[in-house]
């Protein structure tokens, strides 16, 4: 019954995708969309290829998980890959203001519900594959199979620019008709990566021989940098602007938003809500963190999802922190000491040693701040850009970056 109704929910959207269609044409066959897809890095490759082209100076629009860009004009977003109705609308606006650019994050739910159905790409981007949406999907193998399906759907005429160094890499573009290239650090590709020097005021690298400099941090957005980088080289942008461009460019809000506080305590902000994301910016502060200082961690998980990777995600929070702080995300309906009872399932008597457990986030919050001391980093991870915290299906207003700031008052 539950496949059935899913089916019925697929043919439903992909008729909405075929009046769409009919009631704005195809605007996508006026555009040079580029879609990025993979389960992190999608906000910051997107966005850093909207500002870029923006700079370059080209009209360019933006579909993502933090906000929709129409040129310059920014529309709220409800999903990362909206829905057929309002995607092609978006599209057409983007026509309708001479946009030549999209960069559009394209979500596994997205692929699999047709959202994207009859829009024509120029170009895709995979960027990683690692555990998310399983409630959804099932299985990796789905997750992946899902994913896939959107490059298949490239064209002879299109690009697709996956990850060398991710193990799904070279599978996910096997046997597509676009045309392939690879970029990686690891693992030999068409665009080769290295990373030179990497700490807190940010990455140096290499990037086929030549230096390329950025404020990002982490060895996560060195890649994210490649990938952009190499999309501009696909693109034929010039590359001499591309990277004085790269040097200045910030990274997208709640990305590894990092401050100073007055008793030289570093903070950082980070959307880290996935399992690998969370690992990833634990390890970038591992790896440039000041000897001798702590890292503490704020994070939870979010209600009504994947319950699978509670547990995970408290056993890698707690392996990389030396307190870690374990709170409410956006519970949703359920109860929130819950889901910090299953984050902790996995942990050690030695790690749990490690855990403190403060359901309130503002609390929670408030605790790292008082528990600092010089030379300490505090990450506050899972919500980023959010603005917001959905308890008991009411949303209210909280944003980290705002509340952490409160709490140093």
């Amino acid at each position: 019954m539950k496949k059935l109704i899913k089916n019925l929910k697929i043919k439903r959207r992909a008729i909405a995708t075929l009046a769409a269609m009919h009631f704005y044409g195809n605007p996508s066959n006026k555009l040079k969309v580029i879609g990025v897809t993979g389960t992190s890095g999608k906000t910051t490759t997107a966005t850093l290829l909207y500002k870029i082209a923006t700079l370059l100076g080209y009209k360019a629009g933006l579909i993502g998980t933090v906000e929709n860009i129409v040129v310059k004009e920014r529309r709220p977003t409800i999903n990362t890959t909206p829905g057929p109705m309002i995607l092609n609308q978006l599209l057409s606006e983007m026509v309708e203001e001479g946009c030549e650019y999209v960069f559009m994050e394209v979500s596994s739910h997205g692929i699999d519900q047709k959202r994207i159905a009859g829009i024509s790409f120029i170009g895709g981007i995979f960027t990683n594959l690692s555990h998310d949406h399983l409630d959804y999907h099932k299985s990796v193998e789905n997750y992946f199979l899902a994913k896939k399906k959107f490059f298949q759907s490239l064209s002879n005429k299109s690009f697709v620019l996956s990850n060398a160094d991710d193990e799904h890499g070279k599978e996910m573009i096997k046997g597509i008709k676009a045309k392939k290239y690879l970029y990686g650090i690891n693992n030999s590709a068409d665009f080769q990566g290295e990373i030179t020097k990497m700490d807190f005021r940010g990455l140096e690298l290499l990037f086929n021989k030549e230096k390329i400099n950025s404020k990002l941090l982490g060895k996560f957005n060195a890649y994210n940098l490649l990938a952009v980088w190499s999309t501009c080289k696909l693109l034929d942008f010039d590359m001499v602007k591309v990277k004085k461009i790269l040097e200045n460019i910030e990274p997208p809000t709640g990305r590894f938003e990092h401050f100073a506080g007055k008793d030289g305590v570093l903070f950082v902000i980070d959307y880290a809500h996935k399992p690998d994301a969370l690992e990833n910016v634990l390890l970038t502060i591992n790896e440039i963190k000041n000897k001798g200082g702590r890292i503490i961690s704020v994070f939870g998980c979010g209600g009504d999802r994947d319950p699978l990777k509670r547990r995970i995600m408290g056993k890698i929070g707690t392996k990389f922190s030396d307190i870690a702080i374990l709170t409410s995300d956006n519970p949703r309906s359920e109860d929130p000491d819950k889901i910090i009872a299953e984050m902790k399932t996995d942990l050690s008597m030695a790690e749990l040693e490690k855990v403190k457990t403060i359901s309130n986030r503002y609390e929670a919050i408030i605790e790292s701040v008082k528990l600092a001391k010089k030379g300490d980093i505090v990450l506050v991870a899972g919500k980023g850009h959010e603005m917001y915290q959905e308890i008991k299906g009411v949303k209210h207003h909280f944003n980290d970056l705002e509340e952490l700031k409160k709490a140093l008052e």
